[in-house]
């Protein structure tokens, strides 16, 4: 076993406590480092969306330029919705928490659900597409070892998250940084070396329109570009990362998630415009086997002459390297984002309860390892197709665009009284659901029998499968309920001298309680009725399980303690009033069977001649969802309580 943790803190890193404060501070992430952990997903898009929309003008691609500032402008439009997110929820949450809370519970499921297989999809689509963006570099012949190194790669990535989000961040910078700096150079050489063309590009550009626009009509001109904006929507997905994660930002978390949108925004209107200016000045074609920026870059590299063609070669294979490098980046965000929605789904009972456990690294650790999961299945089912993996990617990214900035339409409109620029706001939240909400139905109506109507399959699939979960929990839950409401009264408060003293050698039964009063009130009876006076002493051992929800603050570790006590002090004065001696004990952790186990076994060693009692929930009708939405803690309590000699009863409850 020994060996084992040895070899885990190596993978993973070492234990790190979440009551300490300082550990707060040190896995928070400033403005820079968020923004190549959370912008990342964005600015790698430009890898992709920018190919798809350009080449969706087919024989007119003169019209470049307008696709060029259409997407510059659409970045700023939505990244300004997205500012308003960060201030209305700045506890993150982004479009789940946005549509829940505005536009109501089921808006807010489709938004995650929209959500979660659209992390999944930026897993999937950033690694197949840097993949594809390094075999560029190779022969034809490599291409068939592509898949089996996008499946690596995605067990690389969730090894690299389980050790944290700064650690993983702080491994990718220098990918990021080194992508930054190359591009930034190319794009602005490759625009200024055509420096005399650029007088008549917009004139040539005006021309070629009205030419095409006497001869088609300016519907077919309208339908085109828009068809070809529409495709490139996977370049804008990954802006609503940053409202997402909000929380994981050091203070001031608002001021500094904006700074952080500023720079996704500039980096990616940059980016992404510049490079179909690219495509448009160089008169770039398809090239088999290669990525349209390939075929671009290497173009200008050629133009640059620097060095022999070897070190060209060498200077091309560094950017595409840098390019395959940053979608590796740009996965990360589903790694992160993905387990934060449903760590947030969870908390409303949308998805099972462990989605909000931390890991010994204050990590999601479920979350990945689903995401991971899921993003394996779609690379085998689509086999890696890049062309394919983005159709199902926009959809939702642009889904839950328009549920989060139709929310906000509805709540500037709601508070124009009390909100100063009110109109400003709303005008800007309307015109960015405008273009999302279009975008959404063009790609859907062209998408939609090319492997779109799959996106809508699984999104309502996962729909569907939420519905379910929460109905178990809240028919559960109303039960649990019921049992609570016995005991809601305070129990009496027996002065202290009356109290009886505790004697460690007499009898003790240890009670293990959790946060329904009437499941360990269950458990305190059955020992009283069962063993009649044969107890002398009770001791009560509680654990306050640090989760997502508990570890967005201090106050809320403040009050999950306060609540916890008082909970232990009502079981304490039940027994008070029979004249039985007590006392309890409360420990925190992440991981509340070690930290039960820990505990009891330490009290039991205080107390010899004792017995650990905790009641354990027994479902009439038992079926896949009762053994996946509930955890087992009390059986493997006694599991490992028996495995070291100590004492353990389980006593049933009886629920449904």
């Amino acid at each position: 076993m020994a060996s084992l943790k040895k070899i885990r803190e190596f993978v993973i890193g070492a234990a790190l406590d979440p009551l300490n404060p300082s550990t707060r501070h040190a896995i928070a992430v400033t403005p820079i480092l968020a923004w190549v952990g959370l912008g990342a997903d964005g600015l790698s898009s430009s890898c992709y969306g920018p190919e798809e929309a350009f080449l969706a003008l087919g024989s007119y691609p003169q019209l470049g330029l307008f696709l060029a500032l259409a997407t510059a402008l659409t970045v700023f439009i939505i990244s300004v919705g997205y500012n308003q997110v960060i201030e209305l929820f700045p506890t993150g949450g982004g479009g789940y928490k946005v549509a829940t809370a505005l536009l109501g519970p089921r808006a807010g499921l489709v938004s995650g659900a929209a959500l979660l297989v659209d992390y999944v999809l930026t897993i999937s689509t950033s690694l197949a597409s840097g993949v594809d963006a390094f075999f560029s570099l190779l022969p034809l012949g490599a291409q068939t070892f592509k898949l089996a190194t996008e499946l690596i790669l995605i067990l690389l990535m969730c090894v690299l998250n389980f050790r944290g989000m700064k650690e993983s961040i702080l491994v990718l910078l220098p990918i990021f940084v080194g992508f930054v700096v190359l591009h930034l150079g190319l794009i602005l050489y490759g625009v200024f070396s055509h420096a005399q063309h650029l007088p008549m590009l917009i004139p040539h550009t005006l021309e070629v329109t009205s030419t095409l626009s006497h001869n088609m009509g300016w519907i077919f001109v309208a339908s085109l570009l828009l068809r070809a904006y529409s495709l490139g929507g996977g370049t804008y997905t990954g802006l609503e990362a940053v409202s997402n994660n909000v929380n994981m930002l050091a203070e001031p978390r608002v001021l500094n998630g904006k700074w952080t949108m500023f720079y996704m925004a500039a980096s990616l209107a940059f980016t992404a415009g510049g490079i179909i200016l690219l495509y448009v000045l160089w008169e770039a074609k398809p090239v088999a086997g290669q990525t349209l920026n390939a075929v671009v870059f290497h173009r200008i590299i050629e133009q640059l002459g620097w060095g022999t063609p070897v070190l060209q070669q060498g200077l091309l294979a560094l950017v595409l390297a840098l390019e395959a490098g940053l979608l590796l980046v740009g996965a990360q965000t589903g790694f992160l984002d993905g387990p934060t929605v449903l760590s947030n789904m969870a908390s409303d009972y949308w998805v099972p309860r462990h989605f909000r456990d931390l890991s010994t690294r204050l990590v999601r650790q479920n979350g990945v390892i689903v995401m991971g999961a899921a993003s394996l299945a779609i690379l085998l089912w689509t086999r890696g197709d890049v062309s394919v993996l983005v159709v199902l990617y926009s959809i939702n990214v642009f889904l839950t665009f328009s549920l989060s900035l139709f929310g906000l339409c509805i709540y500037w409109w709601r508070n124009r009284k009390e909100a100063s620029n009110w109109l400003l706001r709303l005008g800007l939240s309307a015109m960015g659901f405008t273009l999302t909400a279009s975008v959404l139905a063009v790609t859907l109506y062209e998408k939609f029998a090319a492997g779109g109507w799959l996106t809508v399959v699984i999104t309502s699939s996962v729909i569907a499968l939420c519905f379910l979960i929460r109905r178990h929990y809240n028919e559960t839950r109303e039960q649990l309920a019921q049992a609570d409401a016995i005991f809601s009264e305070p129990a009496p408060v027996t002065e202290a001298g009356d109290l009886p003293e505790i004697d460690h050698e007499l009898p003790t039964a240890i009670v293990l309680v959790g946060k329904h009063r009437g499941a360990s009130m269950h458990a305190l009876l059955w020992v009283q009725r069962l063993f009649p006076g044969h107890f002398k002493n009770f001791v009560f051992l509680a654990v306050g399980e640090v989760d997502a929800q508990s570890y967005e603050g201090q106050e809320q570790l403040h009050r999950l303690r306060e609540v916890i006590e008082a909970s232990l002090r009502y079981y304490a004065a039940s027994c008070n009033r029979h004249q039985l001696a007590t006392e309890y004990r409360v420990a925190f952790g992440t991981d509340p069977v070690a930290e039960f186990a820990t505990l009891a076994e330490k009290v039991m060693d205080e107390y010899p001649n004792s017995v650990c009692f905790a009641s354990k929930l027994v479902f009439a009708r038992v079926n896949f969802l009762t053994a996946w939405l509930h955890n087992q803690t009390p059986l493997e309590i006694q599991q490992r309580l028996h495995l070291t000699g100590k004492h353990m009863v389980l006593l049933p409850m009886k629920v449904g």
